[in-house]
């Protein structure tokens, strides 16, 4: 049983500037919640119960989203507002959830490797905290892996299909196909050319490793951008031990860029009970008058 996740959140969020300065990128709302959040949610209903966040500089934010916070719960009691207290206390509630601080920004990789006391000898999803994965079947990305981790009993990591022109933008997989949509993997190539690309099967922000990722991690140098990267990693543990891909039954929303984080505000807004009908008349109104030129 894997009951055990890591969620990287450590980065400046550069992209996001001026906004990130002081507020961490992971905690920008999805409508009326956090990301970061949404990413918590989808480890608890894939029956993770522990979880390390690794945080860095001015993610303090992120700490005290998940903390209780008494004097609200008070507020919201005395007036009544029993649907917003539980929500709130929910959010606390959810699982156990520990932080770690990276001293130094050295890459994904050295972001990991920070777990290793707190996983021990145990398997571990590892969740980016700025990725937020939508299941099409209604079992969470995260726990479509955890069931192939534990019926071929090695890491896995999360595949979506992406258009043979932007594979040049992600990391892909090269491997074999053993069952319907699980790949054995033989390697991983990162942002290659469309006409040098093994498949057009990119990372999607989940993993599930068997606790071994720390040694490859412990003899992985420093790579691009002279940091530790997990690829890297992979790559070794892919040479040595099988290690397998898992085409996701659903999609990702990556919100570590701006133009993907309004998108995907609007997609899952169109889905909110309260203002779906009302925004949808506005996008309506908005394209046909083109007023956005």
């Amino acid at each position: 049983m894997i009951r055990k996740a890591v969620i990287p959140a450590a980065g400046f969020g550069t992209r996001f500037l001026p906004l990130t300065k002081a507020q961490p990128k992971e905690m920008l709302p999805i409508v009326d919640t956090p990301t970061i959040q949404l990413v918590v949610e989808e480890a608890v209903e894939s029956g993770i119960t522990d979880i390390l966040m690794v945080i860095g500089k001015s993610k303090r934010a992120i700490e005290e989203h998940f903390d209780r916070n008494f004097e609200l719960e008070q507020e919201l009691e005395a007036k009544g507002k029993d649907d917003l207290l539980q929500q709130i206390k929910h959010v606390s509630s959810m699982a156990n959830i520990h932080f770690v601080w990276q001293k130094e920004l050295n890459g994904l990789g050295d972001a990991v490797s920070y777990a290793r006391n707190h996983v021990g000898n145990e398997p571990f999803a590892l969740l980016l905290g700025d990725t937020i994965l939508e299941s099409y079947s209604g079992v969470p990305i995260t726990r479509q892996l955890i069931d192939v981790a534990e019926k071929h009993q090695g890491s896995v990591v999360a595949l979506e299909q992406v258009p043979a022109e932007k594979v040049n933008r992600y990391g892909i997989m090269d491997g074999i196909e053993m069952d319907d949509g699980v790949f054995r993997v033989n390697d991983f190539v990162e942002k290659p050319e469309p006409s040098e690309a093994p498949s057009n099967l990119a990372f999607a922000g989940r993993y599930v490793f068997m606790p071994d990722i720390f040694d490859f991690l412990i003899q992985t140098g420093r790579g691009k951008n002279n940091e530790i990267q997990l690829t890297d990693a992979m790559r070794s543990m892919a040479q040595s031990r099988p290690m397998f891909g898992s085409r996701i039954d659903g999609t990702r929303h990556d919100i570590g860029n701006k133009l993907d984080f309004i998108k995907t505000n609007i997609h899952y807004a169109l889905k909110h009970p309260d203002m779906k009908d009302e925004l949808a008349v506005f996008l309506e109104e908005l394209v046909n008058k083109k007023r956005f030129q």
